[in-house]
């Protein structure tokens, strides 16, 4: 098999890709960013606390 089949095949496959409209992007994109920074707190506090607590232990 040879490359100008392959890309043909992609190409074919790329044109039936339903893509998100510009509004669906924005929203996912701001549903990720706000996920990721509610982990990336969620995970300071435990990190934050545990070495509060093996402080103590100490």
């Amino acid at each position: 098999m040879g490359t100008v089949p392959l890309f043909s095949g992609i190409r074919e496959e790329i044109k039936q890709v339903t893509w998100p409209t510009r509004k669906e992007a924005t929203e996912l994109t701001l549903t990720v960013i706000t996920i990721s920074l509610i982990v990336a707190l969620f995970v300071g506090i435990i990190d934050f606390s545990l070495a509060h607590v093996l402080g103590l232990i100490k």
